[in-house]
C-alpha cells in the first residue's frame, strides 16, 4: 500500500523570508516568535529552513528571540501530564538534573525554538523553567538578567523586549502561547506560589513566584485582535500574526483585571 503524497504547500527558506516581509516583518527589528512547524505546510529543510528564513527576513542586524521553556525542571508532586506515583518523588528531587542553558532541551514549546536554542551563537536566559533563546545583535540584552525568582515577569526577557520595542509574531500558533499576555499578571493582583526545582549548586529548592495561567489566553487574543490593530496574513499554510509586545501587554493587564480577577479566588499567602 503506498503511502499518499504530502499535503502542500511545498515551504521553503525563500517562502517563508519572502511571505514574513510581506506580512510586514522589518529588517533590523527584535521579533519574538511563538511557532508551530507543522501548520506551515510541507518544509523543505524543516525547523531548519524556517530558522533559516526568518534570519533571512530580520537581517544581520535583526534579532529572533523563542521561548525554550523546560517546564520538567519542576517539581514531580505537580506533575499531570502524566503524574509519577507519590513514592517516586523524593528520589526524582533527589537526582533531577539541574537547569543548565547549553544542555537543558526546551520542551512543549515545538522544534523551531529548540532549533534556535542550538543554533551557532544563540544565547539563552538563566531561569530553570521559562527560558528564552535569542540570535542577534540584540541578543545579550535580551536574555541576560533574568532572576530566578521571575518567570515571565519584569526581570524576565519580555520586560526587555517590552522595552526595546520588540514585537510578536504568532506563526500557526494561537494566542494560548502568547507570553508576553504573562507580564501583564504581574502587574495586577495575582497569587503566589512556591516553585521547586533542583539548586544549580546541588539539593533542592523552593522560590516563591507570581503564579502564572495561560486560562483563557484564547479569548484574551481574540478581544485585542478585534479592538487593537494587528497584522494578519499566511506563512506557507499558516495562519500569521504580527503585533507590538507592549500593546498586548497593555491591553492584557486591563482584559485580565476585568475579565479574569484571581486575587480573590486565590489570595496571597501570608509570608
Amino acid at each position: 500500500m503506498s503511502t499518499p503524497p504530502p499535503t502542500g504547500p511545498l515551504v521553503t527558506r525563500d517562502t517563508v523570508s519572502t511571505q514574513l516581509r510581506l506580512l510586514g516583518v522589518e529588517t533590523g527589528e527584535i521579533l519574538l516568535v511563538h511557532s508551530s512547524l507543522s501548520s506551515l505546510g510541507w518544509v523543505n529543510g524543516g525547523a531548519v529552513a524556517v530558522v533559516q528564513g526568518l534570519l533571512d527576513a530580520l537581517g544581520p542586524v535583526g534579532t529572533l528571540v523563542v521561548p525554550t521553556q523546560s517546564g520538567d525542571v519542576s517539581d514531580p508532586a505537580v506533575w499531570g501530564n502524566p503524574p509519577v506515583p507519590g513514592e517516586w518523588w523524593d528520589r526524582v528531587r533527589a537526582t533531577m538534573p539541574a537547569y543548565d542553558p547549553l544542555i537543558t532541551p526546551s520542551r512543549g514549546v515545538g522544534v523551531i525554538p529548540e532549533t534556535v536554542r542550538t543554533w551557532p551563537g544563540a544565547l539563552r536566559s538563566a531561569h530553570p523553567q521559562t527560558s528564552f533563546a535569542a540570535l542577534g545583535p540584540r541578543a545579550a540584552e535580551i536574555v541576560d538578567g533574568h532572576a530566578p525568582d521571575c518567570r515571565l515577569g519584569e526581570y524576565s526577557p519580555l520586560a526587555r523586549l517590552e522595552r526595546l520595542g520588540a514585537r510578536v509574531l504568532l506563526l500557526g500558533a494561537g494566542y494560548g502561547a502568547c507570553t508576553s499576555f504573562h507580564l501583564a499578571e504581574y502587574r495586577i493582583p495575582s497569587p503566589l506560589v512556591p516553585v521547586g526545582r533542583p539548586a544549580p549548586g546541588g539539593g533542592w529548592e523552593t522560590v516563591t513566584e507570581v503564579s502564572i495561567t495561560s486560562d483563557r489566553f484564547d479569548e484574551l487574543g481574540h478581544d485585542y485582535e478585534r479592538d487593537r490593530p494587528v497584522v494578519r496574513g499566511q506563512v506557507g499554510a499558516a495562519g500569521a500574526r504580527l503585533f507590538p509586545v507592549a500593546d498586548a501587554v497593555a491591553y492584557a493587564e486591563r482584559w485580565l483585571a476585568l475579565h479574569r480577577p484571581r486575587e480573590e479566588e486565590f489570595p496571597h499567602p501570608h509570608t
